[in-house]
């Protein structure tokens, strides 16, 4: 039987309003380094003359007005490329994350709401595997912890009816034992 691909998400957009902060916080950074760059050659270039051609005529200009369009047009292509690989990139990377959050929330709300029989399973390469992990062994733990509490109660009882206990403590004590039984999953 052949070895079934590994998973794959469809989906890039997992936490849709996390990952578009994230997205537009590195698209706002690399706006604003390209103002500052195209500011910082205008300032340091203010101080300069340049002797150019227009129209048969020598025109004597400062350096800042005459590169001026060029810069913009410069900054704006540059700038439209370095936002388009942001976006995807930052997609990306913010997929490796939002995609084990997701799956943090799902899986915490369910053992939250008693199944310790629940595992948080990650793809290799997303992060927080290690959290994973440890959040797996925590539930494993838990759900050995409310085992042997089951048994303990499950023996108390035997050993409550062998006795001829009272029918109130027995009751008392299957109750308790049928709680645990419906609180959680083991």
């Amino acid at each position: 039987m052949p070895n079934p691909a590994p998973f794959r998400r469809r989906h890039y957009f997992v936490k849709k309003e996390y990952q578009a902060r994230f997205i537009l916080r590195f698209c706002l950074i690399a706006l604003a380094g390209a103002l500052a760059s195209t500011g910082l050659l205008l300032f340091f270039s203010q101080g300069t003359l340049t002797s150019t051609y227009q129209h048969s005529r020598l025109v004597v200009q400062t350096t800042s007005f005459a590169i001026m369009p060029a810069v913009i047009y410069t900054n704006i292509i540059t700038l439209a490329l370095i936002l388009l690989a942001t976006i995807v990139v930052v997609l990306f990377l913010s997929h490796k994350i939002a995609g084990p959050m997701f799956r943090f929330e799902k899986e915490l709300l369910a053992i939250g709401e008693g199944d310790l029989s629940r595992r948080v399973r990650l793809r290799e390469k997303d992060q927080f595997t290690d959290m994973a992990e440890s959040l797996n062994r925590m539930t494993a733990g838990l759900g050995e912890r409310v085992r042997e509490s089951r048994e303990a109660v499950e023996r108390i009882l035997a050993q409550a009816r062998q006795s001829g206990a009272d029918h109130a403590l027995v009751a008392g004590l299957e109750a308790l034992r049928a709680d645990l039984e419906r609180r959680f999953t083991v």
